[in-house]
């Protein structure tokens, strides 16, 4: 990784958080302590930036500079707020079409659903901020550079986020294989946002329970389910054919 995607050291990454940097994730020593780190750990959670406490090794695997414990990888997107996007896709008269993350953790396969989101005019992407595939420089490249054309929506909670949706007059589908109905049986015409969640787990159930439906994709072979950039390209024109008839 170049040097110039990263910053080190507590004051530095305090500095460029001030700033207004995008950042994707943080790096924190696992012992680190003192009234300067709870500072940068408080401007963290102000952000909604993450945070994860690892050895120093795997600082130090990173860049040997006078890192003080603390190393911040720079995003080459700018994060957008979905209180803020969606108020503003009603005002254009759009009729909005979401995609929401759930777990996906792996970078090709976030980089290809970006892709096909942003070939597709899906709206915007939102991500959790745990527990997502980092957005870098290998996520831009998979996507084909989609990452830096679409809006991309980094949440504190998808919870929250489907709750803000579903509020906003969105309907909200997500895709599991617990569901009785064929994803071609919903009604995707309407303003939505369809939830897909990682190959092994699925969506979570916290975020399948409220969710307006539940939808399945057909399977009629033995291996258990689609790979998940194909199962979102499926779910994706789905939308685009139902609001085409």
């Amino acid at each position: 990784m170049k040097e110039k995607e990263m910053i080190f050291g507590i004051r530095a990454v305090i500095e460029a958080v001030e700033a207004g940097k995008d950042i994707d994730k943080v790096l924190v020593k696992r012992e680190l302590q003192g009234d300067l780190f709870k500072e940068l750990q408080t401007l963290l959670v102000e952000h909604d930036i993450p945070m994860q406490k690892v050895p120093v090794e795997r600082i130090d695997r990173v860049t040997r500079k006078n890192h003080q414990g603390v190393l911040a990888f720079i995003s080459p997107v700018t994060y957008q707020r979905l209180d803020q996007i969606v108020p503003f896709l009603y005002e254009q008269g759009k009729n909005p079409f979401i995609v929401l993350l759930d777990g996906i953790t792996d970078v090709r396969n976030f980089g290809a659903i970006a892709r096909t989101c942003e070939v597709a005019g899906v709206d915007a992407i939102v991500i959790p901020a745990k527990g997502s595939a980092s957005v870098n420089a290998d996520a831009v490249k998979t996507s084909a550079g989609a990452l830096l054309s679409i809006p991309i929506c980094r949440e504190q909670s998808l919870n929250e986020a489907i709750t803000f949706l579903k509020n906003s007059g969105i309907k909200v589908i997500a895709a599991t294989e617990k569901a009785a109905n064929n994803y071609t049986e919903t009604d995707l015409s309407v303003p939505a946002a369809i939830v897909m969640g990682s190959e092994d787990e699925g969506v979570s159930t916290d975020n399948l329970r409220i969710c307006d439906e539940l939808v399945k994709i057909p399977q009629f072979g033995t291996i258990q389910s689609l790979n998940v950039s194909v199962a979102a390209g499926v779910m994706i024109y789905e939308v685009i054919r139902q609001r085409n008839i």
